[in-house]
């Protein structure tokens, strides 16, 4: 399999985890956001991925896949163990809810395309921060109240903890105040000290800037 990634993308950093945890082999291939413009926007890249971002998996059967969610999806349907997602319904719904939550309601608040169109409006740089912080602490307030007081988000490791640590990173990139969230702290305590979460991790890639 390949991953076309770029070592800060949020969404490449959920697939990157679950890659890991799946004890899956790839090759990453870098698709550096801001060189040159952008090497998203080149179209070579857009060849694979019409709307130009990251991440995008080519399959062990030469398919393409785009979209964290459907990426996580198919490895999670291709390759079931270790599971994302438990058994029982009600808690493979509680996954997908926090899942849903930082995938579709926090991160593209705070994705480049948004920041920089807001930026390309003349709002104040700190604003634009203003904006993220807003963004970010509401959706982690609600994630906090949502997930358990003990182990990951609901006990064992799964689909939810995936989207939460790459949304914590970008919390610190951004400088957002998640001193206040005891639970989520605990969680990201708990994944650092994983082996597939470190792995993953936007400071252990091969294309972060030296």
């Amino acid at each position: 399999m390949e991953l076309y990634t770029y070592y800060r993308s949020t969404s490449s950093y959920r697939v990157r985890i679950a890659l890991a945890l799946k004890g899956l082999a790839f090759d990453a291939v870098p698709v550096n956001l801001i060189r040159d413009g952008g090497e998203h926007h080149k179209p070579e890249y857009r060849a694979l991925n019409p709307q130009g971002r990251v991440p995008t998996l080519r399959t062990e059967d030469g398919g393409l896949i785009i979209q964290s969610p459907a990426i996580l999806e198919y490895l999670e349907e291709r390759y079931p163990e270790p599971p994302l997602l438990p058994h029982d319904l009600e808690a493979r719904a509680r996954h997908r809810a926090v899942a849903a939550l930082i995938g579709c309601d926090i991160h593209p608040l705070h994705n480049a395309s948004v920041l920089n169109r807001l930026r390309g409006l003349d709002v104040p740089e700190a604003e634009v921060m203003a904006w993220i912080g807003h963004w970010v602490g509401q959706g982690l307030g609600a994630v906090e109240q949502l997930i358990g007081d003990d182990g990951f988000c609901f006990g064992e490791l799964g689909l939810a903890d995936v989207y939460l640590l790459p949304q914590l990173y970008a919390a610190r990139r951004f400088e957002v105040d998640i001193s206040r969230f005891s639970r989520i702290l605990r969680v990201e305590a708990l994944a650092l000290e994983h082996p597939a979460f470190q792995a993953a991790h936007p400071d252990a890639q091969l294309d972060k800037p030296e």
